[in-house]
């Protein structure tokens, strides 16, 4: 044996599992009296927010969870919300934040398939919660979360929140992780075959992604006030509720991302951070009130999803936001690239920084490793700005897996690197910009819908005889989907898009509507296929003539 493997043991004292909920401890014990949330009219310290935190984990635990056990959540980005991202996994639970935006069969899915054992229902969300959970046919704890802004008086649980919290047994013994490997957090992403996969988090991941957002949001310096633009349930807010809880920042919640109300909690609470989609950049342009003003120090945006318009960026910078663009995905604990601002970009004219700026970048520093490459080969492609490859990574940052899904699991991880099917150039600089997505996702206002899982729908319309989904640039919501429709010859002239429209709205989330119909015959390869990338030029092409010839009507 090597010398510095002899009696050099782990131990207590010089090993620990890594985990992010440990930092709760530490800002509770260094900032007990410095503001940790803010929610409307309510503050909580951080001595306060912890006690909480720990008191969620122990009525949990007397609930019946135990190690392992999923506890889900549907709530917008409210203090409870925040609270379950330390409360469940204290209690040794794996946390399922539910994405709001999904109808009931998909919510019904995620709880049966994660085998949810409790779930927390905020009261905007207790119908279509109660029609999901009756679908299931399952037995589970439902706690309500109770708020008068909720726009609904319906109760759907055995106990309101702050019941439950309060009625927690002090002498219950928190669980932290007996190995970092532990599962953290589930997370369900659409996929490209539209039947949700859920990713499993590590406490491993989410401890260093947490550490990674403060070096790359410049969390440290002045006491960071982060307004929750970004919705919890998008791979746990980006590790940013942990990330906070490292430097002891404070949570400002918000119940709807709205320009007034980002505004108002701007000029409030002086924030100084929050993290979007370029949608929520075009929010803060449209909706500017007169009265604003240029804060003294910018105030920190990082953006995800596709570029945002050189327009937007060089308009919302003279506002007085300082806009980081940043890449990432679920599988790898959300961030995993930032385009990081180099000083010689300021000897740029204001455009081309701007270009500069809207990259996907290079790899944060708890990024192992990053390729863009030919997938068969592996082969980088060179920094040419011009040769596409796919994007893949391997590291510390990648899930565990797919939930019960081992073959998506090994493809995802095929040859020991992460696939993200997302195709992209290198720059002479290394930076990369991502052209396409082969997976043919649609990211619309940062919500991914699947063309694969819209095509489905439109084909159970008896009309339909055809369909192809692409996405189409929109300046509000980066891209929407468009649906491209060939109808049976029976029903030529017959059907309207707004019949189209209504159809699809029974049977998905609002957000996976398509916002486009193009009737019209499609053209195929002689093998029967359809090109989607040309399919999505077309579109494109179509859309925009619409609009100018909507311009010229007027």
């Amino acid at each position: 044996m090597h010398k510095y493997n002899t009696n050099l043991d782990r131990c207590a004292a010089n090993f620990q599992a890594l985990t992010p909920i440990r930092f709760l401890n530490r800002s509770a014990e260094v900032f007990p009296n410095r503001t940790a949330v803010i929610y409307k009219e309510r503050r909580f310290t951080w001595a306060e927010y912890a006690s909480r935190c720990y008191k969620l984990g122990k009525a949990l635990i007397s609930a019946g969870v135990e190690r392992g056990d999923t506890v889900a959540i549907i709530a917008p980005n409210v203090p409870a919300m925040v609270e379950a991202q330390f409360g469940v996994p204290l209690s040794g639970g794996v946390l399922n934040c539910i994405n709001i935006r999904l109808d009931a069969a998909a919510i019904a899915f995620i709880l049966e398939h994660s085998e949810t054992k409790v779930m927390l229902v905020d009261q905007q969300f207790a119908k279509v919660a109660r029609e999901a959970i009756a679908m299931t046919g399952m037995q589970i704890k439902v706690i309500d979360i109770a708020d008068p802004d909720a726009g609904c008086s319906e109760l759907i649980g055995e106990i309101e929140y702050e019941a439950f919290v309060a009625g927690a047994n002090d002498e219950v013994d928190l669980r932290y992780p007996e190995d970092e490997w532990d599962a953290i957090a589930l997370n369900y992403t659409s996929g490209t075959t539209g039947n949700p996969k859920g990713v499993v988090y590590h406490h491993r991941g989410a401890y260093l992604n947490a550490l990674g957002q403060i070096i790359s949001a410049e969390l440290t310096g002045r006491v960071p006030v982060y307004l929750w633009t970004l919705p919890l349930f998008h791979c746990n807010g980006w590790c940013y509720a942990w990330s906070l809880a490292a430097v002891g920042g404070t949570h400002v919640c918000l119940r709807k991302v709205a320009a007034e109300d980002i505004y108002t909690a701007i000029e409030k609470h002086e924030v100084t951070h929050f993290c979007c989609a370029p949608t929520v950049l075009s929010f803060l342009i449209n909706g500017k009130p007169a009265s604003w003003q240029t804060p003294d120090q910018p105030i920190k945006v990082v953006c995800a999803g596709a570029s945002p318009p050189v327009a937007i960026l060089q308009q919302i910078v003279e506002m007085g936001f300082s806009v980081l663009h940043v890449y990432g995905m679920t599988e790898m604990h959300g961030i995993t690239t930032l385009c990081q601002v180099q000083e010689s970009w300021n000897d740029l004219n204001f455009a081309d920084r701007m270009v500069h700026l809207g990259r996907q970048g290079v790899r944060t520093v708890v990024t192992d490793e990053m390729v863009v490459c030919t997938p068969q080969t592996y082969d980088p492609v060179p920094n040419d700005g011009k040769t596409l490859g796919e994007v893949m990574f391997r590291g510390n940052l990648g899930m565990k897996g797919y939930l019960k899904n081992a073959a998506a699991t090994q493809e995802a991880f095929a040859d020991g690197w992460y696939h993200t099917g997302d195709l992209a150039v290198v720059h002479e600089n290394g930076y990369i910009e991502i052209k396409d997505r082969s997976k043919d996702i649609i990211i619309s206002g940062g919500e991914n819908v699947s063309s694969l899982e819209l095509e489905d729908v439109l084909y159970t319309h008896p009309a339909v005889m055809g369909v192809a989904v692409v996405a189409v640039p929109d300046e509000k919501w980066g891209e929407v989907p468009c649906a491209l429709i060939e109808l049976k010859p029976e029903y030529q002239g017959q059907v309207t898009e707004t019949e189209v429209t209504q159809f699809c709205r029974t049977k998905l989330a609002g957000f996976k509507v398509p916002r486009h119909i193009v009737f019209e015959p499609l053209t195929r390869t002689a093998t029967g296929k359809l090109q989607k990338f040309k399919l999505r030029a077309h579109a494109a092409e179509v859309i925009t003539a619409r609009k100018a010839q909507i311009k010229e009507s007027v």
